[in-house]
């Protein structure tokens, strides 16, 4: 009993352990590497419409988060964490440079093993919008979330995903699915918006348009501009 005991506090350690690892400082070389495979990542969902985020919901969507390579490792208790960009329509309907995020979380029960996944999520509304101003939010707790859609069109059966304030995906091993992140906690990395934009740059000024678009996020933005146009954004 007591050795079962031990081993559960072992790893239960060894997840919060990696959990916490997804929240260290950034440098700006880790900064630049996100940004380059979140375009990867949006890229590669987004190159087979019939296994990707319907249009239509990118062209309504006020915010997208992308966490590449999102890590899971599991021995009898279970922890994720990954690293990320969030980017945010402007009031003129562009995108904004990405604001740094990060994401961690846990689960119990008995699985062995480890996978990296990809997390997509698609903010719906302002509410969406400003939870990612906050230091910290719980996802199903403080912003409602569904298991989003997948297809060239939002499926009508879907309705009642359409109410909730994020939309969430995954792709793991070359499957994109939309999956449930509901206990997810999403924090905002602020050595990593300091180290790309400098200390004095608020997140509320990167989201809004304020801070001028590195370099190595421009095919990031341009790709998702392809499916959600700024044009669209400024006739609503």
């Amino acid at each position: 009993m007591m050795k079962r005991i031990m081993i559960a506090l072992v790893a239960f350690a060894f997840s919060v352990t990696l959990v916490g690892s997804a929240f260290a400082s950034s440098g700006r070389s880790d900064d630049i590497e996100r940004v380059r495979n979140a375009t990867d990542v949006f890229h590669d969902i987004m190159a087979t419409p019939d296994k990707a985020i319907p249009q239509e919901l990118l062209e309504s969507a006020k915010c997208i988060a992308i966490i590449p390579g999102e890590k899971k490792a599991a021995f009898v208790v279970g922890g994720n964490y990954g690293k990320g960009i969030a980017t945010c329509r402007t009031p003129e309907g562009r995108w904004s440079s990405p604001l740094f995020i990060a994401v961690g979380g846990g689960s119990v029960g008995f699985q062995i093993g480890g996978s990296s996944t990809d997390i997509v999520m698609v903010f719906r509304n302002n509410k969406g919008l400003r939870s990612l101003l906050s230091d910290k939010f719980k996802i199903g707790a403080d912003a409602t979330a569904a298991a989003g859609p997948v297809g060239r069109h939002a499926a009508a059966d879907t309705d009642a995903k359409m109410n909730a304030e994020i939309l969430t995906y995954s792709r793991s091993k070359g499957l994109f699915a939309g999956i449930s992140l509901d206990g997810a906690v999403v924090q905002a990395d602020k050595s990593g918006d300091h180290a790309m934009y400098g200390e004095r740059i608020t997140r509320r000024e990167i989201l809004n348009g304020s801070v001028r678009v590195p370099a190595s996020a421009e095919p990031l933005l341009r790709n998702i501009a392809r499916y959600a146009p700024a044009e669209r954004a400024s006739a609503r």
